[in-house]
C-alpha cells in the first residue's frame, strides 16, 4: 500500500505517537512543516520526516569509520557558487586527487561529518543570538568540537525579479497580495535565517504562499524568481548578480568549514585549506557580488589556534 503524501492532524500525532494537541505546540514552538492551505493543517509526510530527523540528537557513533585519505576529498553541507568553483580549482591543481561535494545543507553537513561520512562540512548556521555562526549547533551534534575554518563571508537576502514589480522590501511584504516564494529545504542556513524573519514579523509560513516549494540550490531559487514562477526567494546576492535579478539585502554571513580534528591533518584537507590562501583562489571571486575573504583561510576555532600562529 502506497503511503500517503500529505497527513492530517490526526496522522501526524500517531506517526509521531503523542497527543493530537501536542501537534499544534509543535507548529508553533518547534517549526513542525504544514500548511494551511485547505483551511485544515496539512503535513507533507517527508517534510515531517525531514524535520524529525533534524530534531534527532545522540547519534549512534559510525561503526564504519572514513577510512584512510587515499585521494578522495569529502565536502558536504551548504551549496555555495565560489565553494563550486573551489573544488573544481582543486581539481584541476591536483589530479592526483579528487574533491567531491555533496549538497546536504548546512545542517547535513555537520551530521555528515558525526557520522563519518565526510572530512569538511561546510556551514552557515546563525545562532539564536543573531551574532555567532556554526559553534553552538557543532556542540549540540558533535561529540568534540571540531577545526572550524572560515570560507568567506557572504551577503544573505531576498531574491527579487528586477525592478522588485511587486514593492517587496522586508519579511512583512511576503504576505502580501499575489506575493509567491520560492524556498529552501529545512535543515539549510539560508532556510534558518528566512524562518528568524518571519518569526521576528510574527509571520507563520502557512501564511506565506509558495513557502512550502522547496528547492536545493541557492541557483535554483534565483531561476525560479527569474522565469515568474515565484516572485521572491531567499539567497545569497552573489546569485542576483548573475541573473541581474534585485536584490534585498538582510546581512553578512560567516560561511565556515568544519573539520574533525582526528582528520584536520589529512593530505586533502591541508591541500584544500591550503589553496583558501592563494591569490589564484582570491581571483576566482572576481565578478561575484556579495562575497568578502578577508576572513578566508583562518581558524575561528580554536581561536587561540590560529593567535598563536600569527604570533609566530
Amino acid at each position: 500500500m502506497e503511503e500517503k503524501k500529505l497527513l492530517n492532524t490526526r496522522e501526524v500525532a500517531r506517526l509521531l505517537d503523542i497527543n493530537e494537541k501536542m501537534v499544534y505546540s509543535l507548529i508553533s514552538e518547534k517549526g513542525l512543516p504544514g500548511t494551511k492551505a485547505t483551511g485544515k493543517w496539512l503535513f507533507p509526510r517527508h517534510l515531517v520526516e525531514q524535520w524529525l530527523e533534524n530534531q534527532t540528537i545522540n547519534y549512534p557513533k559510525s561503526s564504519h569509520p572514513l577510512p584512510p585519505y587515499h585521494g578522495l576529498l569529502i565536502i558536504a553541507g551548504s551549496n555555495d557558487i565560489l565553494l563550486d568553483r573551489a573544488v573544481s580549482f582543486f581539481n584541476k591543481r591536483y589530479p592526483d586527487h579528487l574533491a567531491v561535494f555533496g549538497n546536504l545543507g548546512s545542517m547535513g553537513g555537520i551530521r555528515a561529518l558525526r557520522r563519518n561520512l565526510c572530512h569538511v562540512a561546510s556551514s552557515h548556521l546563525l545562532q539564536e543570538s543573531g551574532e555567532e555562526y556554526n559553534f553552538g549547533f557543532a556542540q549540540e551534534e558533535l561529540e568534540q568540537m571540531p577545526a572550524i575554518v572560515n570560507f568567506c563571508r557572504r551577503e544573505q537576502g531576498l531574491m527579487v525579479q528586477k525592478g522588485n514589480p511587486k514593492a517587496i522590501h522586508d519579511a512583512n511584504d511576503l504576505t502580501g497580495k499575489g506575493v509567491r516564494i520560492v524556498n529552501r529545504p529545512v535543515g539549510t542556513g539560508t532556510r534558518l535565517l528566512l524562518d528568524m524573519k518571519l518569526e521576528k514579523a510574527g509571520i507563520s509560513g502557512d501564511k506565506v504562499k509558495g513557502y512550502e516549494n522547496e528547492v536545493s540550490r541557492h541557483l535554483d531559487v534565483g531561476l525560479e524568481v527569474l522565469s515568474g514562477r515565484a516572485d521572491a526567494g531567499p539567497g545569497i546576492r552573489a546569485v542576483a548578480g548573475m541573473l541581474n535579478l534585485d536584490f534585498i539585502s538582510w546581512r553578512w554571513e560567516r560561511f565556515d568549514f568544519l573539520v574533525s580534528k582526528d582528520r584536520f591533518f589529512d593530505q586533502g584537507v591541508q591541500l584544500f585549506l591550503g589553496l583558501l590562501h592563494e591569490s589564484t583562489f582570491h581571483g576566482l571571486s572576481e565578478g561575484l557580488e556579495g562575497y568578502d575573504l578577508h576572513l578566508c583561510g583562518k581558524m575561528v576555532f580554536p581561536r587561540e589556534a590560529e593567535e598563536l600562529k600569527e604570533k609566530k
